[in-house]
């Protein structure tokens, strides 16, 4: 009785796959833990890798694209995506080689808290699969809270310039500079992102009589890829020498130059 081995049969390729991901916090630094946290305007470095690709001809040439996203918590793009390829011959001893890519994209300056994506996409161009991932990254920013109309928000009276934390109690002395940061939120957003926003300035005395007014003491206008929900300001105000002790007030004024909506705010200070 004859007896035939059984027939050979090819391996089956490997699915396209994106294989390790790794987030850094600098170019070709170490990869940050899970419970790592970027913060706004920061830098956010990302490496992978590619598998089961698939290769063509005698050269054994390797031919991939790719797209990469990073988008916030609502899914918004905050940077234009990337795109590019991968053209490689392989060496007989590259038969393990899997090509690296990297991208690095900047926060928005004023990004909400929230968990954000990067968003993988990459086509074999030989073989003709495609490989899907995605990675999760944490951000925490600044709490404004969001307003349907146009409104002031988190006026605090600083020391100083640089200070980060508001006095306890806003009082001043003759001669001081009253400073004070806030934010502006509410404003409609136009087409391509567009917003403008401004504010007049008045210092009214402790009778009620304007000693002060500044038109236009700030003006914003600007299309920037990611939308912006909310504008910081700042302002100063020198208090001369002779300056009677009592409670000024500071009016602000603010425009929505898309939205056309006004709206007016009162914060009060004391000289002593």
């Amino acid at each position: 009785m004859a007896f035939f081995p059984p027939l050979a049969t090819a391996s089956a390729p490997l699915p396209l796959s994106i294989v390790s991901v790794v987030l850094h916090q600098f170019e070709d630094g170490p990869s940050v833990p899970p419970s790592f946290t970027f913060g706004p305007g920061e830098t956010v470095f990302v490496s992978f890798q590619v598998a089961g690709f698939q290769t063509q001809g005698q050269d054994k040439v390797a031919n991939l694209e790719y797209r990469l996203e990073a988008v916030d918590a609502a899914g918004v793009r905050l940077v234009e995506p990337m795109a590019g390829k991968v053209h490689a011959e392989l060496a007989p001893e590259d038969k393990d080689w899997k090509p690296t890519l990297r991208w690095d994209f900047a926060l928005p300056p004023l990004a909400d808290s929230g968990s954000y994506k990067i968003l993988m996409w990459v086509k074999d161009l030989v073989g003709g699969q495609e490989a899907r991932k995605e990675t999760m990254f944490s951000v925490q920013g600044r709490k404004v809270e969001a307003s349907d109309t146009l409104v002031v928000r988190n006026l605090r009276f600083l020391r100083g310039e640089e200070d980060s934390e508001p006095l306890p109690v806003a009082s001043y002395r003759p001669g001081d500079t009253v400073w004070a940061r806030l934010d502006i939120t509410g404003y409609k957003i136009g087409e391509k992102n567009l917003y403008q926003v401004e504010y007049d300035i008045s210092v009214l005395s402790p009778s009620g009589k304007a000693l002060f007014t500044q038109k236009n003491a700030a003006v914003e206008k600007e299309q920037p890829f990611y939308p912006k929900r909310y504008v910081p300001g700042i302002l100063s105000l020198n208090l001369t020498p002779t300056i009677k002790p009592g409670e000024y007030t500071i009016v602000l004024s603010v425009r929505d130059g898309v939205g056309n909506q006004a709206a007016e705010s009162r914060h009060s200070f004391r000289v002593e």
